[in-house]
């Protein structure tokens, strides 16, 4: 079927905001017209389009969340059909429209038991067997190759040294679905080699590493090129001693997360990084746990109890930050209205940066003829308005 949505600002791949049209086609963007080139212009090919009136919106793309660990008391990591199809329905009806779950620590077997069910789950749903969702785009493989000095909320028993065959075995049993593994390079002496054989297979990311800035400019020289949650868990960045950050800031083909959720950066933290990495290598996300979009109590992480009180969530244990309990929308809105963030900016972090990071750039990430028609409409308060994915009204 054939959409038109009228009176919207749309997000431009210039990255700015225009007033025009957007029409849809099936499951694609089928053409976009903006009111400064198509002045006038009314009317749909067939004269059959649905018309939307989007009551003068902000028209931006699906949101896309590359680390998140899950929501309404579901997480990725109970490798269950039933907690894949939670956090992908609950994500889709908060706009964002593709995912790519982080895995914790944990034991090898549960792992591969993990990753061979989001397998199965992908499978399903390109078929069109599971309750409308997130399209689940990736895996972000947080964990084990990480250090023990900065594991944070991960579970210290189940790290590992990175190992190139174990990492076939994780990739194997997920289908070819990782998208991202993470190592910290000070950990082992194969970090190099490792990275060399396996970047061409999924992309290499600095994670939860204690590493130096030599240590962490040697990995990336080997062809790493993503950070997990930039400034946490890792070392930290000083006048002599920049650590991963500065590294990564000398690294032009390297890109980062950070979570915008007003509890894992200072403001001032996160407009410094924007203006030191450039704000197209820079990616939002949630970092999300199953207590997102639940009251606050006692929950779980990676088999660790943690407290949530507002906007926190901390292991029981000792207090370490353990994700986050936001949204990737509600890290836009707070980048926005609490850290001076432009908002174009921001939703290029949570849209097109992503997409680029996962390699599905083609496929995601902007209004572009040719592209899913993967929409959210946002008012000026940045309400949520309503969501469209692959072309079908989810929220309206």
């Amino acid at each position: 079927m054939q959409r038109r949505i009228e009176n919207v600002k749309i997000y431009t791949e210039q990255g700015r905001f225009v007033p025009g049209a957007i029409i849809t086609e099936g499951a694609f963007v089928q053409r976009i017209l903006l009111e400064e080139a198509h002045k006038g212009e009314r009317s749909c090919e067939d004269g059959t389009a649905e018309v939307i009136d989007g009551g003068g919106c902000y028209c931006i793309p699906g949101m896309i969340d590359i680390h998140l660990h899950g929501c309404r008391g579901q997480d990725f990591c109970d490798g269950t059909r039933e907690a894949l199809e939670t956090i992908a329905s609950w994500e889709l009806s908060v706009g964002v429209t593709a995912m790519a779950p982080a895995v914790m620590t944990l034991p090898t077997e549960t792992l591969e038991s993990v990753l061979a069910g989001a397998a199965a789950y992908r499978k399903e749903q390109q078929e069109g067997r599971t309750v409308p969702g997130a399209d689940l785009a990736g895996i972000n493989m947080e964990g084990p190759f990480i250090s023990p000095v900065k594991k944070g909320a991960q579970d210290a028993r189940y790290i590992v040294p990175c190992d190139v065959d174990l990492y076939r075995r994780f990739q194997d049993a997920a289908g070819g679905l990782i998208r991202f593994v993470g190592i910290a390079p000070e950990e082992s002496r194969g970090a190099e080699s490792f990275i060399r054989k396996v970047k061409e297979d999924a992309v290499v990311a600095l994670s939860h590493t204690n590493a130096d800035y030599d240590t962490a400019l040697a990995a990336f020289t080997a062809g790493a090129r993503h950070v997990v949650h930039l400034f946490n868990a890792m070392s930290p960045c000083t006048h002599r001693a920049p650590g991963v950050v500065g590294a990564a800031a000398d690294s032009p083909h390297v890109d980062a997360e950070m979570i915008c959720d007003g509890v894992h950066i200072h403001p001032a933290m996160v407009r410094g990084a924007l203006k030191m990495l450039g704000a197209d290598r820079v990616c939002f996300v949630s970092d999300s746990m199953r207590a997102t979009g639940l009251s606050d109590g006692q929950y779980t992480l990676g088999g660790l109890a943690v407290e949530v009180r507002g906007k926190r969530a901390v292991l029981a244990s000792d207090g370490a930050l353990a994700g986050s309990v936001t949204s990737l929308p509600d890290c836009v809105r707070t980048a926005v209205s609490e850290m001076g963030v432009p908002l174009e900016t921001a939703v290029a972090c949570a849209t097109a940066n992503p997409a680029k990071s996962l390699g599905q750039w083609a496929l995601r990430g902007s209004l572009t003829p040719g592209k899913l028609a993967d929409l959210v409409l946002w008012n000026g308060r940045m309400e949520l308005q309503a969501v469209m994915k692959s072309g079908e009204w989810i929220l309206r």
